[in-house]
């Protein structure tokens, strides 16, 4: 576009000229500019992790209190009946890609198995392609490794760890953006004030705010001043089966619970002094029912089962101004339903190109209407099925339930439901046919290692196979160590994929009794072989101070880890074992490895 100017008998001094043509460039520039940014809400996620339906007062829990938490369904919209997966990482994998679980390649919750295929993409993703801030600040348990760590998935920011669940709650080792750090107090407490950091800083900006809380999971560990509430307190409110509850982790739990609505509440709380509220979207739920036997509704089932205790969470949504205060959407929805339904609130356009099987549900939530629609929700893990319809659920074993007369799953229902029974039967097995297609076999991806982008790479124990006497320090992988290393026979392999050929600094966090110092060991890829000395000795005691109470047993007890520089490597592409052997064992044993990390130069 031109301009025509007509001349002037007054010249016009070059300053005052300098500042009439800047001006006129914003007038003209300005509005295209501003169509180039996003303009759409906030969204800020919290995720509770292991907490059941049951845990929150807004639902019925009489033990405790939880305010903050009630605040987003008073405020927005609950969710009657949300349904998510029986344990952690397939939830994640629903919420953040709208498919069921086992399409997107987490078919379990460790050594590698809780990794997004590679070709799903996520939410984060969708959000950050239309030029949203995005920040990650939790329990990640997608993938720890580049390109499945979360820096890949579409978080700019990540603070947090990204295994299925960790062994210290106070001051504990963590992840930031690729690199170890150490974190500060409380580890909700501390995510909570990270993701409050990430919001100051791009309170400017839409932000997409992810707080993936690891608690009430355990091991049992809380701030002091939690649990004087509830020490000694009285369980007034008991699971199904009593004998099998503890009441002093109910009492944790609940304690637990109170500290991470103390939390919600912060964050709530810093979205109203930046005057952020009213254009930010806030989701509360949780990944899996109730991890211990304590109060639930009622409800048959609990983590790991896929009947309804084991699978309904809380869902609360809140958008002032948009959502209408109060509103209770009954009919049933899942995991499944978040990614799209997020998407469509902000108008950002989903990014991947693969089918979903979720639902949009933005429009019942801006109209408050309450019904949501007829369809069946499917809830699988360790080749259990169940199917759940607005009335009925049918469980695993075939048997059907009327979930509006009985909701905990007492009296099967089929002999006079013949022909509901037989469709829903139908539908389980076309569903298996299609999600879950041939017999489960192992997971055969390999570990990747060697990216310019994130050139460190963590191996952890719990990503490793040990062979010979080589056993894990805990039952579970995750958050487990490798122990009871003694003979020349034993060794601990990792099913590598070197992408990048190159020297690779290697770093082995170990601990070694003094005595037994000065163990050559041998770390070898193929042809590619070094040998370093496992010294000086570093024997340091268990935590004793990390729990509030005692830890279930098959939990690893922590303890501080060294970093034993062994060298360097030289990795050539391809796919194999990295394999650490023993070639002398001076002493009775070699080493405690918990993890092996890899740098390329």
């Amino acid at each position: 576009m031109h301009f025509a100017m007509k001349p002037s008998t007054h010249p016009i001094p070059p300053m005052m000229f300098r500042v009439a043509t800047f001006l006129l460039l914003i007038a003209f520039w300005s509005p295209a500019h501003a169509a180039e940014k996003p303009q759409g809400p906030n969204v800020v996620i919290f995720l509770a992790d292991d907490q059941g339906w049951g845990d929150l007062s807004f639902n019925g829990n009489t033990m405790l209190r939880t305010p903050h938490i009630d605040s987003i369904a008073r405020s927005g919209a609950s969710f009657d009946r949300f349904f998510v997966c029986p344990v952690c990482s397939p939830t994640r994998a629903e919420f953040f890609t709208g498919r069921y679980h086992p399409r997107t390649g987490v078919s379990g919750v460790s050594t590698g198995q809780e990794r997004l295929n590679l070709n799903e993409r996520t939410l984060a993703d969708a959000f950050k392609a239309a030029g949203y801030a995005t920040g990650a600040f939790g329990k990640w348990h997608n993938g720890s490794q580049w390109p499945y760590h979360p820096n890949a998935r579409g978080f700019d920011e990540y603070y947090g760890f990204t295994s299925g669940h960790w062994g210290e709650y106070f001051d504990p080792p963590l992840d930031h953006n690729g690199h170890d750090v150490r974190g500060s107090g409380y580890i909700a407490d501390d995510f909570t004030t990270h993701a409050i950091q990430f919001i100051e800083t791009n309170r400017h900006r839409p932000f997409l705010c992810y707080v993936p809380f690891n608690t009430p999971h355990s091991p049992w560990g809380v701030p002091k001043e939690d649990w004087e509430r509830f020490r000694g307190s009285e369980v007034s409110q008991r699971g199904n089966a009593p004998a099998a509850e503890n009441l002093d982790e109910t009492r944790c739990v609940l304690a637990m619970t109170e500290n991470l609505d103390r939390n919600v509440g912060r964050v709530l709380a810093r979205l109203d002094q930046l005057g952020l509220t009213t254009n930010t979207i806030v989701v509360y739920f949780s990944d899996n029912g109730p991890n211990t036997a304590r109060w639930n509704g009622g409800m048959k089932g609990r983590k790991g089962t896929t009947d309804e205790g084991g699978v309904r969470s809380p869902l609360f949504i809140r958008w002032p101004g948009k959502i209408p205060s109060g509103s209770k959407l009954t009919g049933i929805s899942g995991a499944i339903d978040l990614m799209p339904t997020l998407c469509a609130l902000a108008s950002v356009p989903r990014s991947t190109a693969l089918p979903i099987d979720g639902l949009d549900l933005s429009k019942q939530l801006l109209e408050g209407s309450g019904a949501l629609p007829d369809r069946r929700i499917f809830s699988h893990w360790n080749n259990n099925v169940s199917v759940r319809t607005a009335k009925h659920r049918m469980d695993t074993k075939g048997a059907l339930f009327d979930m509006e007369k009985d909701p905990n799953q007492k009296h099967d229902v089929s002999a006079e439901n013949h022909a509901v029974a037989e469709e829903l039967r139908t539908a389980m097995s076309d569903w298996r046919r299609d999600v879950l297609g041939p017999a489960r076999v192992q997971d055969a991806r390999p570990l990747p290692v060697g990216y310019r982008e994130f050139p460190i790479t963590p191996l952890p124990a719990r990503d490793g196979v040990s062979h010979g006497t080589v056993r894990r320090s805990a039952t579970a992988p995750n958050s487990s160590y490798f122990v009871n290393w003694t003979t020349k026979e034993d060794s601990i392999t990792w099913d590598i994929e070197v992408a990048t050929a190159g020297v690779y600094d290697v770093v082995i966090d170990y601990t070694c009794p003094i005595a037994d110092a000065g163990s050559r060991v041998e770390l070898r890829f193929g042809d590619s072989a070094i040998t370093g000395t496992v010294a000086p000795g570093w024997d340091p005691p268990l935590h004793t101070n990390q729990d509030t109470i005692p830890r279930p047993v098959g939990e690893s007890r922590m303890k501080d880890f060294k970093a034993l520089n062994f060298g360097a490597i030289t990795l050539k592409p391809g796919r194999g074992p990295l394999t650490l052997k023993a070639l002398e064992i001076p002493g009775t044993s070699v080493m405690d490895v918990r993890r092996l990390k890899l740098t390329l130069r």
